[in-house]
């Protein structure tokens, strides 16, 4: 039994390396593509060197997210479910109600993989409704969505 030969991969961690910071504009661009954009940068799935069992995505900072688009009739019939763990305590609630940044991060969350790293992705999210934010001691890199 141990002549038996290991095919793995080997994976390097790279050393030194410095998270990125991506700058996001939500201006006009519809909720679903946007998260789907979102997740995919936050996942590090652009970076040559991916790995998924890695937090290596880049940190994004999305701005004017009070602007973006839900298309169709999502703004009147569109709800969320959520339960309160007691008997009969499913709620409704309306889209409508939400802030722009609770509806975006709960549309990147679901696209993210549901495991121990979907929380630490999710640090790395920074949410703001106008077009200014505190981030700009990391220069963050805008970036216009292929859409």
């Amino acid at each position: 039994m141990k002549n038996l030969p290991l095919y793995r991969t080997p994976m390097v961690v790279p050393k030194g390396r410095v998270r990125e910071w991506v700058l996001v504009d939500a201006t006009g661009v519809p909720l679903g593509r946007l998260a789907s954009a979102i997740a995919r940068l936050l996942r590090g799935k652009h970076l040559t060197y991916f790995a998924p069992q890695w937090n290596l995505g880049a940190a994004v900072v999305v701005i004017n997210a009070d602007k973006v688009v839900l298309t169709g009739s999502k703004p009147a019939q569109k709800t969320y479910i959520r339960h309160t763990g007691y008997p009969g305590g499913q709620r409704h609630v309306p889209i409508y109600r939400l802030s722009a940044e609770a509806v975006i991060r709960h549309a990147v969350k679901g696209m993210l993989p549901k495991n121990r790293l979907q929380d630490r992705m999710l640090r790395n999210l920074f949410i703001y409704e106008g077009s200014t934010h505190p981030h700009a001691a990391q220069q963050p890199k805008p970036i216009t969505l292929s859409l």
